[in-house]
């Protein structure tokens, strides 16, 4: 008699068990999805890596845009960054992610691009992004990345017209707020297209900073900005790890261990390395877990021992410009 109570029982226990993962999986898909991925900061790091005495001197680090038209929130939050009024604009790479998106990104950095500026590409600003079998980015299987082509060239225009430097493959010397910045970068590690050699060779003692760029923080690029003797280096590319857990990132999608995968360490003998989370996301896979999009400001400082870099402080505090 009480048999099928107790299979009617256990289906009814099930299908509640299905629906609540069902509804946890829906709540989970529309937090990464719909608030996480816009949910966009302002991370902040003070590093002690100028002379004694010096005064502050602030970079703004911006990554991985992946801009489209449409991003009106995203727009806003990059636009007001220039309340900060930095000394320095830093962009590494992958603004794009539309061959329209090139005046959106231009409108959208507005008054930032009037700010002494240098910057280095990646494949995404090169190529359009396209969808991908996720299994090759945990180890299994080869990558592919796309061929399509995305008018990189009219933004590099765009960018250079305003003063910004294009650093690829090249050193260049940058008059900042009265100081000697020698900034130098390659072309994006991720898809082959770094070339160091062009750029070989100690960074020297006559600037007052010395900063190395790449999109992809790649350790053969990074080991040898650190053996030239350049101070910064600052890279994207990662997405901070873009789906997290809480205890950290489970991919890097390049050759650095997960525990740089955002963020400020040390590397080598000399470097300081800031890897950016970044701004976007592939528009294939729109979501982020315990990974708000970010821009960072970087205020330097003296420090001493004239000028080498001490272990890097962590961030104090996260928080969104306030727009008009």
């Amino acid at each position: 008699m009480h048999r099928p109570y107790r299979r009617n029982r256990s289906s009814v226990v099930a299908a509640r068990a299905a629906a609540v993962l069902a509804g946890a999986a829906a709540a989970g898909t529309a937090y990464a999805g719909a608030w996480e991925r816009n949910a966009f900061a302002l991370r902040r790091y003070t590093l002690p890596l100028l002379a004694p005495g010096s005064e502050p001197l602030t970079i703004l680090h911006l990554s991985d845009l992946h801009m489209l038209p449409g991003q009106k929130r995203k727009q806003r939050f990059v636009s007001a960054l220039a309340e900060l009024s930095p000394d320095l604009v830093v962009n590494t790479g992958d603004n794009l992610s539309s061959d329209r998106a090139v005046p959106t990104v231009v409108q959208t950095l507005g008054p930032l691009l009037d700010v002494p500026g240098a910057f280095v590409f990646g494949s995404n600003d090169y190529y359009a992004p396209v969808p991908k079998n996720p299994l090759p980015y945990l180890g299994i299987g080869e990558k592919t990345h796309s061929e399509i082509p995305l008018p990189w060239r009219d933004l590099r225009a765009a960018f250079t017209e305003r003063g910004w430097v294009d650093v690829t493959h090249r050193r260049a010397e940058i008059a900042v707020d009265g100081r000697s910045v020698l900034v130098a970068g390659v072309d994006d590690p991720h898809i082959g297209r770094d070339r160091y050699d062009e750029i070989a060779g100690p960074a020297g003692p006559a600037f007052d900073l010395r900063i190395g760029l790449t999109h992809a923080p790649e350790p053969r690029v990074l080991d040898r900005f650190d053996d030239d003797g350049y101070d910064l280096a600052l890279a994207g590319h990662t997405h901070g790890g873009q789906l997290r857990l809480p205890t950290g990132a489970i991919v890097t999608n390049c050759g650095i261990d997960r525990s740089r995968a955002r963020g400020v360490s040390a590397w080598g003998r000399n470097l300081v390395l800031h890897v950016s989370a970044g701004l976007g996301t592939s528009p294939y896979v729109p979501i982020r877990t315990f990974c708000r999009p970010e821009a960072a400001l970087l205020t330097l400082v003296g420090g001493p021992g004239g000028g080498e870099a001490e272990t890097p402080v962590e961030p104090v505090q996260i928080r969104e410009p306030q727009f008009a």
